[in-house]
């Protein structure tokens, strides 16, 4: 089964924001975690109405990716 956020053009979604949710370029383990992300941006894109609301719950969705990806990278100081 392909992945359809591989396959969308991101400028074509009509939200600049999306195209930091591609993880594409990421190494495979943080591809894991950073897909979901993707997957529920670009539901939000596609069944919400552009308006304020749905900028915002991408910018939290795109900082909460972000967090996900930073813990899956911690390392505990020694």
């Amino acid at each position: 089964m392909s992945d359809p956020t591989q396959q969308m053009d991101y400028p074509k979604l009509g939200e600049d924001i999306v195209q930091f949710f591609a993880y594409e370029h990421l190494p495979e383990h943080l591809q894991g975690v950073s897909m979901p992300f993707a997957h529920l941006a670009h539901a939000i894109v596609k069944n919400l109405p552009r308006n304020p609301e749905r900028t915002v719950a991408l910018r939290k969705l795109l900082e909460a990716k972000d967090a996900a990806v930073r813990a899956a990278l911690w390392k505990p100081a020694s």
